[in-house]
């Protein structure tokens, strides 16, 4: 998928604590930069979130 949309990813969850959405991977230093200088476009850790994969699974 070009051009990944964080919205859309698996790892993209609801922090209580802070009341915002993060990423709950654990990025190394030089993914860290791409990732806070916005030239990080194509996730290398982006899994689409399909919440109704299981259920068609099941049919």
């Amino acid at each position: 998928m070009k051009g990944t949309n964080c919205e859309y990813c698996m790892n993209y969850v609801h922090d209580d604590e802070y009341n915002c959405y993060i990423c709950d991977v654990s990025l190394d230093e030089d993914e860290m930069v791409r990732f806070l200088s916005d030239s990080y476009h194509d996730c290398p850790h982006f899994q689409f979130n399909d919440e109704y994969k299981i259920v068609r699974k099941q049919m």
